[in-house]
């Protein structure tokens, strides 16, 4: 075939698999919906480029009932790069050693996912050399009441810092660490295992900028969470703590916070760089089940 009728086959092959979809904005202070969208295809690169526009400008997509098997989900989740596995990977998906099942079900006596994650405000892998990028979560069984997921927007927290704030945390660092409340959750429920060596390896403390930029828009946003941060480096323990539980408070106030209700089928997808986030709770007796991959980021500058 020539270079020409090839150029026409590859033109041709793109607009058939182009689909029709709308992106409507919530009233929020983050967050779309994505409606129309069928992930299981693979996408166009102008419908990949949208929704990679989209995802920077609203940090939470949310793409209703989508009905698409793991390869499907990792797929996609792919085509914004390299997927990073959890250490807890023992609730990683059979055969999907990047997909973390995040559960409150218990089988033969085990939890077959994570029960707990993000029982505390955070932003995913933050205490990695190169925290997330994004995260993609999957509902496949979700509860007749409760286990909402909350979103805060750290670039408008960032903006609305007090001067005197603003020009404190310009420049510290901060100490993010895995283990930072790990007994503490562990003593409260059966979804924390104790780590093996191996483990412990794999989630060593690392030290971030307070104030990150966003490697793609520009943005300033505070990037310390209660979860994993633990310290500012260089100031006093009391001090550090005083500023850290400012910053914690500050961040999380309700105008910068999108509350999700799930529904079934829905895949979210949120920017770990512009946001923290948080679950908000499944009463024990009922069943909640969800699969999530994680994209790695850069190192946070």
């Amino acid at each position: 075939m020539s270079t020409p009728a090839i150029a026409a086959e590859s033109a041709n092959r793109s607009a058939r698999l182009q689909q029709d979809f709308d992106i409507v904005a919530f009233d929020a202070p983050l967050g779309a919906e994505v409606i129309g969208l069928d992930l299981s295809q693979p996408l166009a690169d102008d419908d990949f480029a949208r929704i990679h526009r989209a995802h920077l400008d609203y940090h939470v997509l949310v793409f209703r009932d989508q009905r698409i098997t793991p390869d499907e989900h990792v797929a996609f989740s792919r085509r914004f790069g390299p997927l990073q596995k959890h250490v807890l990977h023992q609730f990683a998906l059979p055969g999907h050693p990047e997909m973390l099942i995040v559960s409150n079900i218990v089988e033969n006596g085990k939890p077959i996912g994570l029960g707990d994650a993000g029982h505390f405000w955070h932003s995913d892998l933050s205490y990695k050399e190169k925290p997330s990028l994004g995260s993609l979560l999957h509902a496949q069984e979700l509860p007749a009441e409760g286990g909402d997921t909350l979103f805060a927007n750290m670039h408008l927290a960032y903006d609305a810092l007090p001067a005197h704030l603003r020009n404190t945390v310009a420049g510290l660092r901060a100490e993010h660490t895995y283990l930072a409340r790990y007994a503490e959750l562990q003593a409260r429920s059966p979804w924390r295992p104790n780590l093996t060596a191996a483990q412990i390896a794999e989630v060593k403390p690392v030290v971030h900028p307070v104030v990150r930029t966003h490697p793609e828009t520009g943005r300033k946003a505070i990037f310390v969470s209660e979860h994993f941060t633990t310290r500012i480096v260089g100031l006093p323990e009391d001090e550090s703590r005083a500023l850290l539980d400012e910053l914690f408070a500050h961040s999380v106030r309700a105008q910068f916070v999108y509350r999700h209700q799930w529904r079934d089928h829905d895949m979210v997808f949120w920017d770990n760089r512009s946001l923290m986030h948080l679950a908000a709770g499944t009463p024990d007796h009922l069943r909640r089940k969800l699969y999530r991959t994680t994209i790695e980021g850069d190192a946070p500058f």
